[in-house]
Order: structure tokens, then sequence, then C-alpha cells
């Protein structure tokens, strides 16, 4: 759809893969909604959504909850109900996904091979941008750093799996790697879980909640001319640092890539 197919609209999500995911996958799915230009995105609430606020903070109580819910469970669209655009994919038809250019839009599955519009010169820059070739395969291309952070993807429900997947292993000598949790209660909890002494003995560097290395604050910089593995939402020039080459990808891919310290498949290492 590109960095530009949702301009103008607001995207609702549906279909069995949106209503498995948790709330935390939910939230990161509407918010990456922006980065193919839509005004905002949502997904109707059901018993997850119900679930996920019982009993927090300020959650309505007693009688205010039982009128919330009810009104809740109005929050839907209709069975007849007519949208301007409707896009359908089959989920199980999507590979793990890499970044190979300067914006979100310029993905392919891992398994593919960089195909661009040669007549573009703005995919040419894009391209020389990154030290990249058309027709090569992101597969194997070393890189030096990795970062997992950003409100996208350093939810708790990712750091527990990354932790699961670097147990007992540890990254490639040539790799610098930043966890960074997307909150102060995610960075608690996953301290409280222990996944702290398992990113530690992987050689992973715990950060400070925040923006890190999604944007380059401080000191979270990627030198010029290095290769980023990103759970991040953006992979704009500069976005990581003057020259910096971010390619954007899942928590899992990433966490391969610090180990083998090259862009891999993760669903080769996984039983």
């Amino acid at each position: 759809m590109s960095a530009a197919g949702g301009t103008g609209y607001f995207v609702e999500y549906a279909g069995n893969a949106i209503t498995s995911l948790s709330m935390e996958a939910r939230m990161t799915i509407c918010n990456m909604s922006i980065e193919m230009g839509a005004r905002g995105g949502l997904i109707a609430p059901d018993e997850i959504t119900f679930a996920y606020i019982k009993g927090r903070e300020f959650a309505p109580k007693g009688k205010d909850w039982d009128d919330a819910l009810a009104y809740w469970h109005t929050l839907y669209s209709d069975q007849n109900t007519v949208f301007d655009k409707e896009f359908t994919f089959d989920a199980a038809d999507i590979q793990p996904m890499v970044t190979y250019g300067t914006n979100p839009g310029m993905g392919i599955g891992i398994d593919e091979k960089i195909d661009i519009d040669q007549h573009s010169d703005s995919n040419q820059k894009s391209l020389t941008y990154m030290g990249l070739q058309n027709g090569s395969s992101m597969l194997g291309l070393p890189i030096q750093n990795v970062f997992i952070g950003s409100c996208t993807n350093s939810r708790i429900e990712d750091l527990r799996q990354v932790a699961d997947f670097v147990k007992g292993k540890q990254k490639a000598a040539n790799v610098k790697v930043y966890i960074v949790p997307g909150s102060v209660l995610v960075s608690e909890q996953a301290k409280n879980e222990g996944l702290d002494k398992i990113f530690e003995a992987a050689g992973f560097e715990l950060r400070q909640p925040g923006c890190s290395a999604c944007l380059g604050m401080n000191e979270d910089k990627i030198p010029s001319g290095e290769y980023c593995v990103s759970t991040s939402n953006r992979n704009f020039e500069g976005r990581q640092g003057q020259g910096a080459r971010t390619i954007l990808a899942g928590p899992l891919m990433a966490a391969a890539a610090a180990i083998e310290g090259k862009i891999v498949d993760v669903r080769d290492y996984l039983n």
C-alpha cells in the first residue's frame, strides 16, 4: 500500500488475525496507521479489550463499569457498513518483513529481492543512501547495531519474546544491542520477571525507557554508514543519527540479527 496508501483515510482493522491479537499488539497496529499516511486507526472493542481495561487504576468501577461496558459493546461497524476502500490480506501469506529503503513503505518479505522502479530518482537515491543494490537480497547483510525499542515494539510481550529467543545465547561480537522498554511500567515488569538478567547475559544493553535510538536522541545514535536493525516505526535518512542506515524489522527478526551479526530469517531458528 506504500507509505502514502492511507492518506486522507481513517483505517479500521478487522478479521481473525486482528481479533486474536493482544491489546498491546492492537495498539501498535493502530499506532502504525500514520506510517501509511492515514489520520488514525481503530479496532472494534471486544472481550479482550474489556478484560484489559477492567480493574486498572482509572477504569470505571461498580455501576459506572456496567454502564461503560454496555456503551462500549455498541462501538462497532454495522454489518452492512460501506467503506470507501477495502483491502484483504491473508496473514498466513505474510513473511517476516524488512525494509531496504528510507521510508516504511520500502519493505519486502525476507525471501524476496529488492525490486525498485529504476526510473525513479528518489528510489535510486534511497538505495544509494542505504548502500544496497537493486535485485539483491537482504539475507546475509552484515549489521553493526540492533535497537529493540520505541512505542512500536517494546511492549512487555516483545521483551519476553526476545528474552526467550536469546536465553543462553550471545550477541555477535561486532554488534551493539540496545533494549529500550516502551514505558517505565514495562521496564519495571521486565526487571521483575528477570528479563534484564537474560539480556545482560546475552550482551544486550538494557537502557532507560524512552525514545532513545528510535530518533537518535541524546547519545543513543547510530554512527554514520552503519546498519541498525530497528523495531521502531521509521527509517528516514538520518532518523537514528546522521548517515545512519536503518532496517526496520520485528523484535524476533532483530534478536536473530543481533545473535548472528547479519540479517537472517528468524523462522530458521524457531522450533
